[in-house]
């Protein structure tokens, strides 16, 4: 259990299997799940709040075998009552939660008693999901809700009641990432050691209530880009369009002003932008370090059109040769974003596969060796992995075919050195720490991003430190997860009271 909540709160969720099973039918050989059930099971899963399921002996076995399923997939508590001793089953999970104060939330559906009539005095608080809208004749006293996904709100709000101190972090990403944070323990509804209370937002519900329970907004925004109007000028980025969604969800956060964003839309443009983020690398140049290093942005040309007649010339002015990286100008958001190549002829760029606007970039020589880096606030860290090989030892690969470019999607396949076996405390003898936590602290500085990541290689003879990507919220899934998640935190509360004292 989390320390920031103090005395009160929520100290434990029991779900009536009235609120989980479909009672659409009446049919006992079968059972379902009702609506809403499976988000809010989900929710709750890695909630740091214990939950448990409970049921009336008795209840048909198709049921039964459903809810011993969800108990044991979602890791929660069983519990079975018989009208006639509901007092045992109410004691039995009073003991096995606690008496560490806060309430025990009995969420029942309306017009279903589950252990209704025997809580009201044992420091529990019933909650009715109404959904058939019939009043709350048997909950007078109770609170009511319409969706099981509005279940989350409730939870918060109680657990923000308890302490004055605790702040409520509404967060919105697509499934998939959220379950990987929410599985780390990133995204507990318990208050944190430094008193943060997460609530996930949904668009199946009303934006503007949500965020006016919140007190932060964190977002993955690149998750929910629905289209990029590409750039034609070199000085201008290009323009995110958002889903529906993502433009409601900006609309009701700019009526609240109170709310704080991490981080403001308009920050993440560099990061979805790879011309941008290279003109930013740029100015790494002025950064004033006691190295001995230097550490800068790769070389890089921006291209429009691959039948360009002068494109040797231009790769030459750009201090580029051969091999050479392509990739799309956009960084992320649309399916062909991580649509690449590596290319050996100049030949080659006609007709190359890689969506237009590119950015043809510096293939640095780099001992197959990536230094992913991942700034939390104001805490650096970084993980070594395995990465492309030489230039020498692409060509030899590539000869048998030709030299053809190399096509590849940067989330599924990248060209790696299988033969590099070089232990970590030797890849890391060249890496300046100092020198790359200087960069972090620029970067941070000028892109005003609380948690992003940035790649590092070494080029070999140079040393030159060379940061070949930017991102923004990555999952930084290499730092193990007793740091990373208190120091995900912990930037997101320092975040909000600078903005707070703004």
């Amino acid at each position: 259990m989390g320390g920031g909540g103090g005395a009160g709160g929520v100290r434990g969720i029991l779900l009536d299997s009235s609120v989980i099973l479909d009672s659409t039918s009446n049919d006992n050989e079968t059972a379902s799940i009702r609506s809403g059930a499976d988000y809010l099971l989900g929710k709750l899963r890695h909630s740091n709040i214990p939950t448990g399921i409970c049921y009336e002996v008795g209840l048909p076995e198709p049921k039964v075998k459903l809810l011993e399923k969800l108990i044991s997939e979602y890791s929660f508590e069983g519990f079975i009552y018989n009208q006639s001793s509901i007092d045992d089953t109410v004691n039995d999970v009073s003991k096995a939660w606690g008496k560490n104060g806060g309430s025990i939330l009995h969420v029942v559906l309306n017009n279903y008693e589950g252990l209704f009539s025997n809580v009201t005095n044992s420091g529990w608080m019933n909650v009715v999901v109404n959904v058939d809208g019939d009043g709350l004749s048997k909950n007078p006293n109770g609170i009511c809700i319409e969706k099981l996904e509005e279940l989350p709100m409730i939870i918060s709000e109680l657990n923000k009641k308890s302490n004055e101190d605790n702040v409520v972090v509404g967060y919105i990403m697509k499934p998939s990432r959220e379950a990987d944070f929410a599985k780390r323990g990133a995204f507990p509804l318990n208050p944190t050691k430094n008193g943060l209370i997460f609530l996930p937002l949904t668009f199946n519900l009303p934006i503007l209530p949500q965020l006016k329970k919140v007190d932060i907004v964190i977002h993955k925004a690149t998750d929910e880009i629905s289209s990029i109007e590409r750039s034609n000028s070199f000085n201008s980025s290009s323009k995110i369009i958002y889903t529906t969604g993502m433009l409601e969800l900006q609309r009701c956060i700019g009526e609240l002003p109170d709310c704080c964003v991490i981080d403001p839309f308009d920050n993440i443009i560099p990061v979805v932008d790879r011309l941008k983020i290279q003109e930013i690398l740029l100015e790494l140049v002025d950064l004033k370090t006691k190295s001995q290093c230097k550490i800068r942005g790769p070389y890089f040309l921006k291209v429009d059109n691959f039948e360009d007649v002068e494109v040797e010339k231009r790769l030459h002015e750009a201090k580029l040769c051969l091999p050479s990286i392509v990739k799309p100008q956009v960084a992320c958001g649309v399916a062909d974003a991580h649509s690449m190549a590596i290319v050996f002829k100049a030949a080659d760029f006609t007709d190359l596969n890689v969506p237009l606007p590119a950015i043809v970039q510096e293939y640095v020589d780099h001992s197959s060796t990536l230094f992913k880096f991942y700034v939390l606030g104001e805490k650096v860290f970084y993980a070594v992995k395995n990465s492309t090989p030489n230039a020498n030892i692409l060509k030899n690969s590539s000869e048998n075919n030709q030299f053809k470019p190399l096509l590849f999607d940067s989330l599924k396949s990248l060209p790696t050195d299988g033969n590099k076996k070089s232990s970590s405390n030797l890849k890391e003898q060249n890496l300046d720490i100092g020198l790359v936590s200087d960069a972090a602290n620029y970067l941070r500085s000028v892109l005003d991003l609380t948690i992003f990541g940035f790649d590092v290689v070494i080029e070999e003879g140079t040393r030159d430190h060379v940061i070949v990507d930017v991102n923004y919220l990555p999952s930084f899934k290499e730092v193990p997860n007793d740091v990373a998640i208190p120091a995900f935190w912990d930037a997101i509360k320092m975040k909000y009271q600078f903005r707070k004292r703004e």
